[in-house]
């Protein structure tokens, strides 16, 4: 069956909000660069961020009040906020402490294995149908990133390296659907305060007890750390914004835009040639998220 008009402009709206969201967290990796070359520590450089994420989510939400979550706690709870900042944190983490064993590109890739795992957890689950079309779309997303990043050599792999990254990317993937939850009956709004609130104290903790929460060198690292809320409170909304509409497994294979969009900067900010490799895969990435926009049945609830 055909889906409608009203469906098919509803799945554009979610596509175009997680293709934002994906090309404003891959504008963060070239900040965090820049603040950690100018010696600023890696947790002082997140809280920042955090915080500038949180004071701009929040100052939208007193201007745009979301709609009241009948039944449900208030966004600010403790359990909320470290259900959702806690996650963040932890993701981030693993992500980031992987480039002690990994090259960036190796790292990128593995992490961005997570729709794969998104994938299989939502099919066991029985959630969400695994049809042919989304397993084509997986394998494209996928065999771009492969394309631009290059596919790791497990010869040269570090086992600490591959635990800490792919247990970062079967992290997301188990945090996805746990943001998919905490949307049921709220606001998105409320849930990206939640996760910048959240991560802002998580992070805010580490920096403490380590004694870097004001070592700030200069001007530059803290602009560039700012700079990296403001786009990541984009991100979380439009992120959040996607989720609702697509699901957990398109909004995963979507996002594989990010590594894209990173590899498009580096060439517009630092004159990086274009390769193949950036070609073949983009397509491979556009193709995947042009698959994705077919509607696909959900499966029937089970009972419990």
């Amino acid at each position: 069956m055909s889906a409608s008009p009203a469906a098919r402009r509803a799945i554009w709206r979610g596509t175009l909000a997680v293709v934002f969201s994906a090309c404003c967290f891959g504008s963060i990796s070239p900040l965090t660069v820049v603040a950690t070359e100018r010696g600023m520590a890696l947790e002082s450089i997140q809280t920042w961020r955090y915080f500038a994420s949180a004071v701009l989510v929040v100052a939208y939400g007193w201007w745009r009040p979301p709609a009241p979550a009948a039944g449900l706690s208030p966004w600010y709870r403790p359990r909320t906020l470290l259900i959702a900042g806690g996650g963040q944190a932890i993701v981030a983490t693993l992500a980031l402490a992987a480039l002690r064993w990994l090259p960036a590109a190796t790292a990128s890739f593995l992490f961005y294995t997570y729709p794969a795992w998104v994938t299989v957890i939502t099919a066991v689950r029985g959630l969400e149908p695994l049809d042919g079309s989304r397993v084509l779309a997986l394998a494209l997303a996928l065999g771009g990133i492969a394309a631009m990043v290059g596919a790791p050599s497990a010869a040269s792999l570090s086992p600490v390296g591959l635990a800490v990254i792919l247990s970062g990317a079967l992290v997301y993937a188990l945090y996805i659907p746990v943001l998919s939850g905490l949307q049921r009956g709220r606001d998105g709004l409320d849930v990206a305060r939640a996760i910048c609130v959240g991560g802002t104290l998580c992070f805010a903790t580490w920096s403490v007890l380590s004694g870097t929460l004001f070592a700030i060198p200069d001007a530059v690292a803290l602009g560039a750390s700012v700079l990296q809320g403001v786009l990541a409170s984009g991100a979380f909304v439009g992120f959040l914004a996607g989720l609702r509409i697509l699901g957990n497994v398109r909004t995963a294979i979507t996002s594989t835009v990010e590594p894209f969009w990173t590899t498009l900067l580096g060439v517009v900010l630092l004159a990086q040639p274009v390769g193949t490799g950036t070609l073949v895969g983009g397509a491979a990435i556009m193709g995947a998220v042009l698959l994705l926009q077919r509607p696909v049945a959900t499966l029937p609830t089970r009972s419990s």
